[in-house]
């Protein structure tokens, strides 16, 4: 049987490399490679939200394990993240940012299922308010690769837009909303979409002094209908099951009392038979006692 003859498997080779470059540059294309980058600024997307959150300082890099986390615990709800600094200037290190999910927006109720699973895993709650103006872009969100896509082609985008028009535009926001990566950039209330963790680091950094900011209380986030940390942090047959045990225990102290109420009821009772007996005994009028007083003398005569 003769071999193959060398230029055929070079062809074969070539040919396998030429679909596996044009499978990569098809993903590519996918994913968002050719997508027209547009930079705006109007009103955002989203309106005011309360959010669900983890504070890091670290890498950018390393917050793809929070986004997995979110993702774990409440599927269906919009991921976000909010990064402070600019890995351009500060080390990377030391960048920080936070990564959570949506809980709710504009005058939507979050779930309390939503708020006990996240308080549950060690996040915190904020709310994030509603600006009317920020800098803007999308970006497809296919496959993963978008990922690195997009942060590679949007961010310096966003950055020489700012920068041509001198605008005061931080922090950098991602939201992750259905097929699609949202950045944006706030014109306005910048300061309240900096945690406590973040505000607190800025005060140590200017060597400024007094009291950490208080943590955000749940009860300030939602509305009134769940206002209390207890109520949200269990669920309705948690509830129950406490309010059965807690009926079953003053039903118990109830029994107790009744118990105790009952033998003072017979103490009384005893010690008042006892005191009118020895009061019949002392009474010189009462005939049982004048009876046996007869009866001593008569035996002491016989005697």
């Amino acid at each position: 049987m003769s071999s193959v003859p060398e230029w055929v498997l070079i062809s074969l080779i070539a040919v396998l490399v030429v679909i596996l470059l044009l499978t990569l540059f098809a993903l590519a294309v996918y994913s968002g490679l050719l997508t027209e980058v547009e930079v705006r600024a109007g009103p955002p997307p989203i309106r005011g939200v309360v959010l669900a959150y983890k504070f890091r300082v670290g890498p950018y890099d390393e917050s793809g394990n929070l986004y997995t986390e979110n993702v774990s615990l409440a599927p269906k709800l919009v991921s976000i993240g909010v990064y402070y600094d600019n890995p351009m200037k500060v080390p990377v290190e030391f960048c920080r940012y936070i990564v959570g999910s949506i809980l709710s927006e504009g005058d939507e109720k979050p779930l309390p299922d939503h708020v006990r699973i996240f308080r549950k895993h060690g996040f915190k709650f904020c709310v994030l308010p509603e600006v009317n103006h920020a800098v803007m872009a999308t970006f497809p969100y296919t496959t993963p690769f978008s990922i690195q896509l997009a942060t590679t082609r949007v961010h310096p985008a966003l950055e020489k837009y700012v920068k041509e028009r001198k605008l005061c535009a931080h922090p950098y926001l991602e939201i992750y909303k259905g097929d699609k990566i949202i950045f944006m950039c706030p014109l306005s209330r910048q300061d309240e979409f900096y945690v406590p963790e973040m505000k607190e680091l800025l005060r140590k950094e200017k060597g400024e002094t007094g009291q950490p900011e208080p943590a955000a209380e749940l009860e300030c986030l939602l509305p009134e209908e769940i206002l209390s940390l207890d109520l949200v942090s269990e669920s309705p047959e948690e509830l129950e099951g406490e309010g059965a045990q807690k009926k079953r225990h003053a039903d118990s102290e109830r029994s107790h009392s009744e118990s105790g109420a009952s033998g003072s009821s017979f103490e009384e009772l005893d010690l008042d038979s006892s005191g009118a007996v020895a009061k019949a005994q002392m009474d010189p009028h009462n005939k049982w006692s004048q009876k046996t007083t007869e009866s001593l003398e008569k035996e002491r005569a016989e005697e």
